[in-house]
């Protein structure tokens, strides 16, 4: 069973709970006409390069681990590496705290260590014009959806 959340404008907080599977998002798509959440406008939705692909390879399924998520997470990078909103998708994913998923190229992990820095007392500020591209993702003539080793 999932459980996703999000906490409204007015501080209310609605809950959602289903049973994923990986045909529960085939055909799912971002509608045009998408609603503002929380006084944000997401209308670059309609713009966003996964828009049509099968939603499952941005969400994990149940107890998916290792290799077969790494192997999901790469192939959901490939995806936004190009897109022309990234950067509101990221911000978005960060202001908004979306707890699961890859949203701008940023798996549940790169959230919250980002997440993690910041209450620590690093002070970067997550707007699109001081947060970056992750380094896996910005585009070079050998760019790769890859972790670099050092």
């Amino acid at each position: 069973m999932s459980v996703f959340s999000a906490r409204l404008a007015d501080d209310s907080e609605v809950v959602v709970r289903f049973a994923w599977t990986a045909d529960t998002a085939k055909g799912l798509s971002v509608p045009t006409d998408t609603p503002a959440v929380a006084g944000r406008n997401l209308s670059w939705q309609a713009r966003a390069a996964c828009r049509g692909n099968d939603l499952a390879v941005f969400f994990a399924p149940d107890a998916e681990r290792g290799n077969a998520r790494a192997r999901r997470e790469a192939q959901a990078r490939q995806i936004c590496l190009p897109c022309p909103v990234l950067e509101q998708c990221r911000d978005h994913a960060l202001t908004m705290g979306e707890p699961y998923g890859v949203w701008g190229g940023m798996t549940e992990t790169d959230r919250r260590r980002h997440t993690k820095r910041l209450r620590g007392g690093e002070r970067r500020p997550v707007g699109s014009q001081t947060l970056h591209r992750p380094r896996d993702l910005r585009q070079t003539p050998h760019a790769t959806t890859e972790p670099v080793d050092r």
